[in-house]
């Protein structure tokens, strides 16, 4: 079981977005909801704190007001084997007033950064060969969703 996790710090819609993002992606599933009846940013009986597991990571979901905001400062990337993949999630998580950003970054409605990217990306961009590195970085600046094939053409010359 893996000893790190996630906080996501919500203003009040913890319990609407976790509902979201584990109907985006398959096996999550939501562990514990904790209902509070004191909390002053949090009116009585609400949930404050739900802890729930994406594609095997933990993550908890924390109604604390509206105090912080999301940022793009810290994102949660989701390595992808295919385009599909990549246009599933995509699609899914701009749902209902997502933004899209560039590089394979994107906002959802709540204002959670995501990266959705190809597994293969840090091989495609890596290794001795400094050339392709620059062809396949210079590809992916273009790019707003990432597409693996053209991705894959930079990387071939």
């Amino acid at each position: 079981m893996t000893k790190i996790g996630t906080c996501l710090w919500f203003d009040n819609q913890a319990a609407e977005a976790v509902t979201f993002y584990t109907s985006i992606f398959q096996g999550s599933e939501i562990s514990a909801v904790t209902y509070e009846n004191d909390a002053p940013q949090v009116p009585g009986g609400q949930v404050t704190v739900i802890a729930f597991e994406l594609l095997g990571q933990r993550f908890t979901a924390f109604n604390g007001g509206p105090t912080f905001k999301f940022s793009e400062a810290v994102s949660i990337v989701v390595e992808v084997d295919t385009q599909a993949e990549i246009d599933r999630y995509w699609a899914a998580l701009l749902e209902g007033g997502g933004m899209e950003s560039m590089c394979g970054w994107l906002k959802d409605k709540y204002g959670l950064s995501w990266q959705i990217v190809p597994r293969s990306l840090p091989q495609l961009m890596g290794g001795p060969d400094k050339a392709r590195s620059l062809r396949v970085s210079a590809a992916l600046m273009k790019m707003v969703k990432l597409d693996i094939a053209a991705l894959e053409a930079a990387a071939a010359g």
